[in-house]
């Protein structure tokens, strides 16, 4: 008989013996059995150190305790039964198998087994170790909540079904991982998300064979959505709870991984990337112009470098009031190498900030700034020029919401900058074209990436433009397919 297979025995003597060689009872110091004789019964409890809720468990234990001063009067009633009756906690199971006893155990659970009885009783007493939910570094508004996901899963959905109190939002737990066994939930609202899509992401996560997901979400997002070396982001992550709500009642499907504070959004077209909830903080005027501000700063980061060497190369293409673009001075090192030097150190101050203590951050920032960048230009390394656009370029970047889509629009363009370099005017339309043309047969989860530029929608991609009002949005989004596609009764 198969391992998974093998029934809970009558004798909790015996489950010692099994968990002592599937789960390390006795050698792993976290692993715990207390055991008791109750109502002329053995009664083995098995536990995880550091995952459980002491006071929970001391409560559960008084209550199993006081049945030795009533024991002629349940005399009548069979053992198990009664113990079951006086566990005091809202979520009680019964398990009949020792590995789904086992994986419980492991997850933070307790398993109560009592003698003649060939099933355990699962207690959740989970208490994982983490932070309280806090506003993400990566998600700041001026206005909004300040909660955000963490690393528990439970914490996770409870902040989403906070904001939706509808019966019909479902969480559907997997797990993930022959040796992890790690905890992936499946959000979506039933009678808005497509079920064909809620089937497909269930398929996939079914399907994952792999011993362990320790970087969590990016390890699904990899299986589900095959991404390969493609540098831009199919899924969408957030950290914010009310952005998760969001998706799910525009009929999105939500992946709430165990262990990581990001949610995977699905499915995400490029324009879900360039949102922002700021601009949803703030009255439509004021969130459409930090939209313009915002997709300013993104075309800026992708294509003002290749722009600006192509026009200081060929100064024939710049009329009379532009001639002042380009390097005043000659140097000896091409300009199109001196762009790559430059991006490749603003790369290396982002990866150093990142590694480096908080209070040391802002005396490298100074010394990069005042001391690197200025003496660069004295000893010739770079034209002045050079450092201006490059440091603009960044600041596109940083303005780029999604991290993930601003790293991607870095190598397009560093990819358009060698174009630009060996084939001129060719090259940037040529290489432009292509990254657009990569883009438009880009799909995530059978959804057209440029959606709604390709295949163009009119009234979707005005509203990627502007931030319409709240009561002025009647419609979801027609590319998730909703069963259900008005948000407002009134909108039919």
């Amino acid at each position: 008989m198969k391992d998974e297979q093998l029934k809970i025995p009558k004798d909790p003597e015996k489950l010692d013996k099994l968990m002592e060689e599937k789960m390390s009872l006795g050698t792993s110091f976290d692993a715990g059995v207390r055991r008791f004789t109750i109502l002329g019964k053995k009664v083995h409890i098995y536990y995880i150190n550091g995952l459980c809720d002491s006071l929970f468990i001391i409560g559960i234990l008084s209550q199993l305790t006081q049945l030795q001063l009533h024991e002629k009067e349940q005399k009548s009633i069979r053992p198990a039964r009664v113990i079951e009756n006086h566990l005091v906690h809202q979520s009680v199971e019964h398990v009949d198998k020792v590995q789904d006893a086992i994986d419980q155990v492991l997850s933070g659970l307790i398993a109560v087994v009592v003698e003649g009885d060939e099933q355990a009783l699962i207690v959740d007493v989970r208490s994982y170790p983490g932070r309280q939910p806090e506003e993400p570094d990566t998600e700041k508004v001026v206005r909004g909540s300040r909660d955000g996901y963490v690393e528990n899963i439970i914490i996770n959905t409870a902040l989403t079904r906070r904001r939706i109190r509808d019966g019909r939002l479902r969480f559907e737990m997997n797990r993930v991982g022959d040796r992890s066994k790690t905890d992936v939930a499946i959000g979506y609202i039933e009678g808005i998300a497509d079920p064909n899509l809620v089937k497909i992401v269930r398929k996939e996560l079914s399907s994952i064979e792999i011993d362990g997901i320790p970087m969590a979400d990016k390890t699904i997002e990899e299986f589900i959505v095959k991404q390969g070396f493609n540098p831009y982001p199919i899924v969408r992550y957030t950290e914010r709870a009310d952005i998760g709500a969001a998706h799910l009642l525009e009929g999105h499907v939500l992946l709430f991984v165990d262990t990581s504070p990001s949610v995977i959004i699905l499915p995400a077209t490029f324009f879900h990337h360039m949102q922002h909830a700021e601009e949803y903080r703030q009255s439509p005027a004021v969130g459409t112009f930090v939209r313009w501000v915002r997709f300013i700063g993104v075309i800026a980061s992708l294509f003002l470098l290749p722009f600006w060497l192509l026009l200081a190369s060929q100064t024939e293409l710049l009329p009379d009031a532009l001639k002042f673009i380009g390097p005043n001075e000659e140097t000896n090192i091409p300009l199109a190498l001196q762009i790559i030097i430059a991006d490749a150190g603003i790369e290396f101050l982002r990866i150093a900030a990142i590694h480096t203590p908080t209070p040391l951050s802002t005396a490298m920032g100074l010394i990069a700034a005042v001391l690197i960048g200025q003496i660069a230009i004295d000893v010739g390394l770079f034209v002045p020029e050079v450092i201006l656009y490059a440091s603009l370029a960044a600041i596109g970047t940083y303005a780029t919401p999604s991290y993930e889509v601003s790293i991607a629009n870095k190598l397009a363009r560093i990819f358009i900058i060698l174009a630009v370099s060996f084939f001129k005017v060719p090259g940037f339309v040529i290489a432009t074209a292509l990254v657009i043309i990569y883009l438009a047969r880009m799909r995530a989860l059978n959804t057209p990436y440029l959606w709604p530029l390709l295949p163009f929608d009119p009234k979707a991609f005005s509203q990627v433009f502007v931030r319409r009002a709240i009561p002025g949005s009647k419609m979801r989004p027609s590319i998730v397919h909703p069963e259900d596609p008005y948000r407002q009764p009134n909108g039919k």
